[in-house]
């Protein structure tokens, strides 16, 4: 089983930045995705950002222009850098993991237990 852990949230005043950390254990074949979900109250769980193992980015609208993901080889760590954050940003982010290819923010089933980011104004 692939193993996700996260860390780096926490409160920031509107405009503020985060970096979120999701480390990686027990992936075995190359080829995959990584991606970060977020969960906020009454709302429905949503890509924020994706990334195969070629490196290609899939941003959702709502936060292009204002994050990004990459990862590091070396520490089996993806990170999410989220810069002029609103407080629709709210919410509990998840890192997720699946093998093989499929539509955008499609088909994870390995899950981390999230991190809360609460943005205010």
């Amino acid at each position: 089983q692939v193993q996700l852990v996260e860390s780096g949230g926490g409160s920031v005043q509107a405009g503020g930045s985060l970096r979120l950390s999701c480390a990686a254990f027990g992936i075995i074949y190359s080829d995959y995705y990584m991606g970060w979900f977020r969960q906020a109250p009454g709302k429905e769980r949503e890509g924020v950002a994706q990334i195969d193992n070629f490196g290609r980015i899939t941003f959702a609208d709502s936060v292009k222009g204002r994050i990004t993901i990459s990862r590091d080889n070396a520490k089996n760590t993806l990170y999410l850098q989220m810069n002029s954050l609103k407080p629709e940003d709210t919410a509990m982010y998840s890192c997720a993991f699946r093998y093989g290819y499929g539509a955008p923010f499609s088909g994870y089933n390995y899950w981390g237990q999230g991190t809360q980011v609460t943005v205010s104004s």
